[in-house]
This record gives C-alpha cells, structure tokens and sequence, in this order.
C-alpha cells in the first residue's frame, strides 16, 4: 500500500501544477490584465522564459534587448555596468545572484540623494523657481521666500516635502564687485551638489559666465535658466499689437542670451527659456529631460519622481519608470521564489497593498493633501472627483470574488512551502500585475485631472 501510495503521488503533484498552471493562463490571457497590460505576449516572453528555467544562456542574451524596451526614452534605473552584472548571473543561472543585484540596484536608486544648487540675483525668478521645483505655492508651508529685496545672503536647503533625499539649495547671488568665482565655490561647498542652475530673468552678467567656467573645470553640469519669460510676450504684445509674434519673440530672447554668454567667454551654451507660473510652457520640459539624461542612473529615479505633472508627456515618463521597478520587483521575487520557503516572506497583504497604491498616488500627485488643492481648483466636491477617476477607490481596484481568485489563493498557500514553478508564477503575477493596475489606473486618473484643470484655468483666462 505504502509503495503504490508513493508511485501515484508524484502524478498527483503533476496534476495538481497543470490546474493551477491552466488558471494561470487564463487570468494572463484574461480581457481585464490585457486592459492594464496590452503589451503582454511581447513583454512577458522573457519573464514566462525565466519562470520555467529554459536555457539560462539565452535568457542572458536577451536581457539587455529587452530590458530596453521597458525603459523610457531618457533611460532607466540600470547602468550599462550593473546590466553585464545581471547578464553573468543570468548566464551561470544564479538566480541569488540575480536578486541581490537588483534589490542593490533598486536600493540605490530609492535612497539616491538629490543636492540641486540654484544660483541667481535677487528677482531674478530663482526662489519661484525652487518653489515650482517644490511643487509649492508660494505661500505654503516650506515654500522659499520670494520678494524684490535680497532674501539669501547665504546658502539656505529646502528638503523636498515628499522626497526627503531630493535637497534644492537656494544660493546666494553672483552680482558683488568682489565676487571670486574660485572663493564662491569653496563657500559654497561645491562638491555636495549634483548641479548647478544658473538663472536670469535679463541678461546673464560676466560673473555668470565666469563661475560657469569654474563649475566646468570642477567637473560639474551647469545649466542657464533665463525665467520670466512670460512677462516678456505679455509686455512685447501690449507695446506691439499689430506685429507681435510669440515665436519670434523668443527666438530674440534666446539668441540675446546666447551672444551675450558667447561674448563673455561660455563657448556654446544651452539656454532654457521657463516661466515659473507656466512651467508646462516653453523649455522646462526640455530642461528636464536634459537634466534626467546627464544625471548619473541611480539618481535619475528619484529626479523623475519629483517632475510635477506638467503634460502627458511627464506622466508617461514617470509611468515608464516606476513600471520599470515593478517589473525589477518582480524578477527578484520570481528568482527568489526558486527557493523553497524564500518566496513567503516577499508576499504582501491586503494593508500592504493599500499602502502601496497610496505611494504611487503620492508619485502623481493623487495624495489626500493634493487632491484637495485639485477639488478647490476645479471647484468640485471629492465626490464628483472619484466619479470620474478609478484610483481614488483602493477596494474597487483589488476586489475579485471569482472562483478563480480564490483557487488560486488556496493552491498558492501550499505552492509557497515547496518552492518551483507554481510559486514563482503567482508571486509574479501578485507583484507584477496587481501593481501595474495599481500603477496604469494612478496615471490614467493624473491624466485626467491634469487635462481638467488646464481646460479651467483656460476658461478662466
């Protein structure tokens, strides 16, 4: 009895991972993860490879091809030198090795701090423009000083209020007649700062030019902000009504700057014209994306979290990367899960998975405290907001009764203990498209509200 017992067991145990696998399928293959997730057969060929452990050497082979495909057009979270990393341990099929590296990767990335140093003179715009940076209104609590007189007379931090590792330091002015580019930096403490920006809201002066060719020699990004510009059109087109035009307007301002920098001795500098009322408008898109493309990459994570949701084009940005570190979320999981036991202390409960979608609200903007500022923008109640967005209801999101559901819950716990295929195919699917519906619906949602608002304030114009 003993022995037939034995022998039918492991046909049991074949039986039981083919029901479960077929569930699988059919929720991966459902209309509802399409809807979150319409790329699946091409992004989630590398993923179904990996799971079933099918040659290791081509597996690492297509890391890098496809790891491109996730990121967004600025880059990722990865380095070229942690993807040859990963690549080694794919390749030898250490999946230990696999995970370490990107929760290192992922780590570095979180906790990556941001020292941004904004030098300009009084009036200039530069305290606007931290504030902006802020995601402040000036009058809200931790906004920075702004006024006509002189308000920094020495460096002075603003910690981020959501990112406490991002830091905008407010620097004092270059315009004294004993201003010494080489004394400035000491005292300013150069070295802590990721880069500088140097703003005007007329010219850029002499002084300008020459700390920019000392921040140069250091090492460090420098980039010239000529803000204010706004006020510019608006006093052009009153003066002259019959013969103004917006884009040759700016096309004056830019290529003024651009002479008198290259007179005074900064050999083809990058100007970005900004309004810090409008920072949708003009180049504070492109600053951005120049400033997200030199950073180092463990820092660039934590610098698109910060970018406000000025357009469409912010927002897919932000999705790109966070859906990035989702699917690196995942893949670690998913190696670990390789493990028999390991994989029980990475899933998450229903708390933590509220908590979760909290975080990603924050990210775009969707929080309790920034959806208030939205219902006073709109003139609308909360109630009238959640008619219209999906995110703001966490029970909506993750409420599923069906049979399925919960065949899969119960064959999940056994599948845990033992480790294998199974395991790793619902801590994947829990990581990975719960929280890519979390994170698609978020942004969907901040979509939304970006388009209502800037339909009100047009209206209201």
């Amino acid at each position: 009895m003993k022995t037939a017992a034995r022998s039918t067991c492991p046909h049991v145990f074949c039986n039981f991972y083919r029901v479960i696998f077929s569930i699988v399928l059919r929720v991966l293959l459902s209309p509802e993860v399409h809807e979150y997730f319409p790329q699946l057969t091409s992004m989630d060929q590398f993923i179904s490879d990996f799971l079933v452990g099918k040659n290791f050497q081509q597996l690492a082979t297509n890391f890098v091809p496809h790891y491109t495909t996730l990121v967004s057009k600025v880059g990722g979270i990865i380095s070229p030198e942690n993807l040859d990393r990963l690549q080694a341990a794919l390749k030898e099929a250490k999946l230990k090795d696999v995970a370490d590296i990107i929760e290192e990767l992922l780590m570095a990335a979180e906790n990556a701090p941001l020292d941004v140093a904004v030098i300009g003179e009084s009036g200039t715009g530069k305290s606007s423009f931290i504030s902006a940076l802020q995601g402040l209104s000036y009058e809200e609590e931790g906004s920075v000083s702004v006024g006509i007189v002189e308000t920094t007379m020495k460096k002075t931090p603003y910690q981020h209020p959501k990112y406490p590792n991002v830091t905008l330091w407010d620097l004092p002015g270059t315009g004294t007649p004993n201003f010494r580019p080489h004394e400035y930096l000491e005292m300013v403490e150069f070295a802590i700062y990721d880069f500088f920006i140097i703003i005007s809201s007329s010219w850029f002066s002499l002084n300008d030019a020459l700390l920019a060719k000392n921040i140069k020699e250091i090492g460090k990004k420098f980039y010239f902000v000529r803000t204010k510009v706004d006020n510019d059109l608006y006093n052009e087109e009153k003066s002259k009504p019959t013969s103004f035009k917006r884009e040759r307007v700016l096309q004056r301002i830019r290529d003024n700057c651009l002479a008198n920098l290259s007179h005074i001795g900064v050999p083809e500098p990058c100007i970005f014209l900004v309004s810090n009322f409008d920072l949708d408008d003009f180049d504070f898109p492109i600053l951005e994306e120049t400033l997200l493309k030199e950073l180092p990459v463990h820092k660039c994570y934590t610098f698109v979290l910060l970018l406000p949701n000025l357009s469409d084009a912010f927002i897919k940005m932000k999705r790109a990367f966070l859906k990035e570190k989702i699917w690196l979320d995942a893949l670690k999981s998913s190696a670990l899960s390789f493990i028999p036991f390991m994989a029980c202390f990475n899933g998450f409960d229903l708390p933590q998975q509220e908590k979760c979608l909290n975080l990603y609200q924050s990210h775009f903007g969707l929080d309790e405290k920034s959806v208030k500022v939205i219902t006073e923008k709109l003139s609308m109640s909360l109630e009238e907001i959640k008619s219209f967005t999906k995110s703001l209801n966490f029970w909506l999101l993750v409420q599923d009764d069906s049979i399925a559901d919960k065949t899969m819950k119960c064959a999940e716990c056994y599948c845990l203990v033992h480790g294998g295929l199974p395991s790793t195919l619902f801590q994947f699917f829990k990581i990975y498209f719960l929280h890519l519906k979390f994170i698609n619906t978020v942004a969907d949602d901040a979509k939304i509200l970006l388009h209502k608002t800037l339909e009100s304030l047009s209206l209201g114009r």
